[in-house]
């Protein structure tokens, strides 16, 4: 295989750096139904115990049908936009989706325009297709085990962000409800309609600070560490998240929007849930048909040393 063919698989990276880059308290049920149905502004009692509920079934579910569009301001990886529909798990924390959009497109010519992307047991895999598999000895699937990425760098800290990464990858609805709750000025703004079915509209805002201390996936960081993370945060221009969430009758969560506020402009996602509950068969591609991402880095590397290696493509 030559190091071109290794370079055009490249183009499907953008696809996770895409997700990766997103940022993807318990009580009864008590209020969730009834307040589904009302017109009167919640008192924070009542927002918090619609909420918990909501959290509560949400976690128990394990699963659901998810579709979800991503927006990136221009210069913010390029700007774009990239949609993906398909299963999601978060307890494990499994994935079977497709994703389209103008952020895959913007990686090239040879970029995809369609990637099929499935994650188990902290594992990625992208299908790249079927002209890239061509020239990969038939292997349309990039393997992308993000731990043992981290764990070759030899670099605790990059360790902890590539793990917390893929956690954030798979982004779990009841842990979006978990920050919402944290929110210092958590409003109900009332009852509409989603895809059809009535629900209750949520919002809040969260300084980064205040989404580190919400998110136990950041629990694993030192003082120093956190000081660190905040600090380069703070250079890139991120002031804060706006999160919204529509609760239907059923105390599940049917649609959310994340806003990250960004030096750039404003990085979307909108997602819609259904189905909560519905079995996540995720499986692993053949073995065959796969090729690790370890090896492509291990391959260019060696091509650096010799260059005359790569003279086949």
């Amino acid at each position: 295989m030559g190091m071109a063919a290794w370079k055009r698989a490249g183009v499907s990276l953008t696809a996770v750096a895409v997700v990766v880059g997103v940022a993807g308290c318990q009580d009864g049920d008590g209020g969730g139904k009834k307040a589904a149905g009302a017109t009167e502004s919640q008192t924070q009692n009542e927002m918090t115990k619609v909420l918990q509920a909501a959290f509560e079934k949400t976690s128990e579910a394990k699963s659901s049908k998810v579709r979800m569009t991503m927006s990136m301001p221009a210069g913010a990886g390029g700007g774009g936009t990239v949609e993906l529909s398909g299963v999601q798990g978060w307890d494990p924390a499994v994935m079977d989706v497709t994703m389209t959009g103008s952020a895959l497109t913007e990686g090239g010519p040879d970029a995809p325009d369609e990637v099929r992307m499935i994650m188990l047991n902290n594992v990625m895999y992208m299908d790249m297709g079927e002209k890239q598999a061509a020239e990969m000895d038939g292997k349309r699937w990039m393997k992308m085990d993000f731990a043992a990425i981290a764990e070759a760098s030899g670099d605790a800290e990059v360790q902890q962000q590539m793990t917390s990464g893929l956690e954030n990858m798979n982004q779990d609805p009841s842990k979006q409800l978990a920050m919402l709750l944290e929110s210092p000025n958590l409003k109900h703004v009332g009852p509409e309609k989603v895809d059809g079915v009535q629900a209750q509209h949520y919002k809040g805002t969260l300084s980064f600070e205040e989404m580190v201390d919400a998110n136990e996936s950041f629990d694993m960081l030192s003082a120093e560490q956190r000081e660190d993370l905040l600090a380069n945060v703070e250079k890139t221009g991120l002031k804060g998240y706006d999160t919204q969430i529509w609760v239907n009758e059923d105390n599940y969560p049917v649609k959310m929007v994340v806003g990250m506020k960004m030096a750039q402009g404003t990085m979307n996602m909108t997602a819609h849930y259904s189905d909560y509950g519905a079995e996540a068969e995720v499986q692993a591609p053949p073995a065959k048909d796969t090729f690790d991402l370890m090896g492509m880095m291990q391959e260019l590397e060696g091509l650096e040393e010799d260059p005359e290696a790569g003279l086949d493509s």
